[in-house]
């Protein structure tokens, strides 16, 4: 049993690759049109300011992506674990209760989110265990799959007005009580909930493969653990 505990699957974000590379590229093809101009005479060129910005571009994209963890998610046969620049959450096997796609109601079709939603048994265990930065951090990152959502259901002006805005007071069925952004971020999983099913979301950009192959992949880590780990890491 606790050499299967020691495995993990480790999953890269797919925003988060490559980003060395890219550094190295832009900062080689700078130096090298600085010194191109350097070394011959006239103005700089219309072609070699555009390449200086294409350059700069590639540099800055580079290190913003080299700040982004090396892995996204961390997958044991106890827990999920989301790991972010501004920190990580934790969501143990037996709190995971199943993941899907949401979806939303566009005319009479329904169309998929870019994204795996996770239901939760007990969000006061995942709750307790969050920290006020990376809930605030993703309360920002995902507002815009939120009104998405807010947009395409409240059409006639029917959503509650707290929708739109989090409180910062919460209080759970088990009667726990949360303020600032630890009850924001549960005023929205609640809303979520609502609109989707699911109180979580893992957006497309922090997985390294399709959303419907990785939602398949943990309800298939939720059925059996021991045997959906050892078949990945064997692979």
């Amino acid at each position: 049993m606790d050499e299967f505990n020691a495995m993990q699957i480790k999953y890269r974000a797919q925003g988060a690759k490559h980003g060395i590379e890219v550094l190295i590229v832009g900062a080689i093809g700078l130096l090298f049109i600085m010194l191109f101009n350097l070394l011959r005479p006239g103005e700089i060129s219309i072609l070699e300011i555009f390449l200086v910005s294409l350059c700069i571009a590639a540099i800055t994209i580079g290190f913003f992506k080299t700040q982004e963890p090396f892995y996204s998610l961390v997958l044991t046969t106890e827990q999920l674990t989301y790991q972010h620049k501004y920190g990580v959450w934790h969501l143990a096997h037996s709190n995971f209760k199943s993941s899907g796609i949401p979806k939303i109601a566009v005319g009479l079709e329904h169309l998929e989110l870019n994204v795996v939603g996770i239901k939760v048994n007990d969000m006061d265990e995942f709750l307790t265990g969050l920290a006020p930065r990376i809930a605030g951090k993703l309360l920002i990152e995902q507002r815009h799959l939120f009104m998405q959502l807010i947009q395409k259901n409240c059409k006639n002006g029917g959503c509650p007005s707290e929708w739109l805005v989090e409180d910062t007071q919460y209080r759970s069925k088990n009667g726990i009580s949360y303020n600032g952004l630890i009850a924001m971020f549960a005023n929205r999983a609640k809303h979520l909930q609502l609109l989707t099913g699911y109180e979580l979301l893992l957006p497309a950009s922090v997985l390294d493969r399709n959303i419907w192959e990785f939602s398949a992949n943990l309800n298939a880590w939720q059925r059996e653990p021991l045997k959906f780990i050892a078949s990945q890491v064997s692979n």
